[in-house]
């Protein structure tokens, strides 16, 4: 079983750039696909972005594609979000989650590890 755990959200400005991370830890993290999905108060979670298993091939939800960056180190087992320009719209919590196979998944259902979620503040 692989565990998640995300860092690095806190309160920024609009238009700031900020970078988020999920360091994996158990299981063979070096053959799972990673993705990072946002939720806020009253809503489902939404996909945000994903990547197959070496971070070659990459995808992102429609609201944040040209603003937000999905990369992964295998190296230290960890899975980043570079969010460039951020709006107050991207306040959310974000998940990091973990698929057992090697391609992207952008199904929430798909996903079968979870962090805990750090929150991610655009203030005006």
């Amino acid at each position: 079983q692989v565990q998640l755990v995300e860092s690095g959200g806190g309160l920024v400005q609009a238009g700031v750039s900020l970078t988020i991370s999920c360091k994996a830890s158990g299981g063979i993290y070096a053959n799972i696909a990673m993705g990072w999905f946002r939720q806020t108060p009253g809503k489902g979670r939404e996909f945000v972005a994903g990547a197959n298993w070496d971070g070659s091939q990459t995808s992102y939800g429609d609201s944040v594609e040209r603003r937000f960056t999905i990369s992964k180190n295998i190296a230290d087992n960890t899975v980043y979000l570079r969010m460039n320009n951020l709006r107050q719209e991207d306040t959310a919590v974000y998940y990091c989650a973990a698929h057992r196979g090697l391609g992207i998944v952008v199904r929430l259902i798909d996903y079968d590890e979870w962090g805990q979620g750090t929150q991610v503040t655009v203030a005006k």
